[in-house]
């Protein structure tokens, strides 16, 4: 299984029904694809809708783009609204979760995911408002970087927020982020101890439940 499919499919085993939940742009957008059957999530696109669908199969509208200008689908149901009103919903709580990428994560849950300096960026974005106003914090993230690691004992990129992170999804592992640091509770198929420990910088616990990803 390609890497980002498989962190977005393990991503979406986090969701209960009825959650409501943004996908920022990148990896976490595919996780539309990927949800279990059964569990009815509504899905929330920062630029203003809620209802998104699928966009594999022919599914996507071209008239129709989530928060990374991506061609997307909506479920019956759906709605679509201003700025305004999409950032109502973020910063007032109402967001079960938010998936979002990173550039870095550290040991400590701060998170590092909207710029590199001296880069242009269009700007942060929504970012800093998402992680501030969901209820869990979901980063969904290949472990490395070029071969460099991502999960870091401190960012030193310039921060988008601060001990907010919950839970990290790599095509490595599982990881759990709490106010005693970082615990790893689950391995991809296929992936030794040895090997997320090679590519992660941070310190972290092993849970004594230590599993495999169920993918």
């Amino acid at each position: 299984m390609d890497a980002k499919e498989l962190i977005a499919k393990r991503v979406g085993q986090e969701f209960s029904d009825g959650d409501l939940v943004n996908l920022g742009i990148g990896i976490p957008t595919l996780v539309a694809e990927h949800l279990p059957e059964g569990v009815h999530v509504i899905l929330q696109s920062e630029n203003g809708f809620v209802g998104l669908g699928p966009a594999a199969n022919g599914n996507a509208d071209p008239d129709l783009v989530n928060a990374g200008g991506k061609p997307v689908s909506i479920n019956p149901g759906g709605a679509f609204f201003d700025s305004a009103t999409s950032f109502g919903i973020i910063r007032g709580g109402h967001l079960a979760a938010t998936v979002l990428g990173a550039l870095q994560v550290d040991q400590e849950g701060n998170l590092a995911n909207w710029m590199v300096p001296g880069k242009m960026v269009p700007g942060m974005g929504g970012a800093m408002d998402l992680v501030a106003g969901a209820k869990r914090v979901i980063i969904a993230m290949e472990h490395t970087a070029k071969g460099a690691a991502k999960i870091l004992k401190k960012c030193n990129l310039p921060l988008t927020a601060v001990k907010e992170v919950d839970l990290i999804v790599t095509e490595l592992a599982v990881m759990v982020c709490d106010a005693t640091g970082l615990t790893l509770t689950e391995l991809a198929p296929g992936v030794t101890l040895e090997q997320a420990r090679a590519a992660t910088e941070a310190d972290f616990k092993v849970s004594p439940d230590l599993k495999t990803m169920s993918v």
